[in-house]
């Protein structure tokens, strides 16, 4: 089993540990999740799923809470649609 995970965020390939969320991977690039309705970025607040600001598309799927999933070897992330 490898200590890294590679996935792509917003085109830009991440190395993680393994075990980082996909929070944490965002972060360790300094990317913000996404923009405001008014353009202001935004960010995880609680870090626990509750405040729903870190959603992101992964892999296709919108709105997932990136705070509260695991990355994974070869994810597609896409911060801003």
């Amino acid at each position: 089993m490898s200590d890294i995970v590679r996935l792509s965020i917003d085109g830009q390939d991440v190395e993680v540990p393994t075990g980082a969320s996909v929070a944490a991977a965002i972060a360790h690039v300094g990317l913000h999740f996404r923009s405001s309705v008014s353009g202001a970025p935004r960010a995880p607040l609680c870090g626990m799923g509750v405040c729903f600001e870190c959603r992101v598309r992964i892999d296709g799927v919108m709105h997932v809470r990136a705070c509260m999933t695991v990355a994974c070897e070869g994810m597609q992330v896409h911060c801003h649609d």
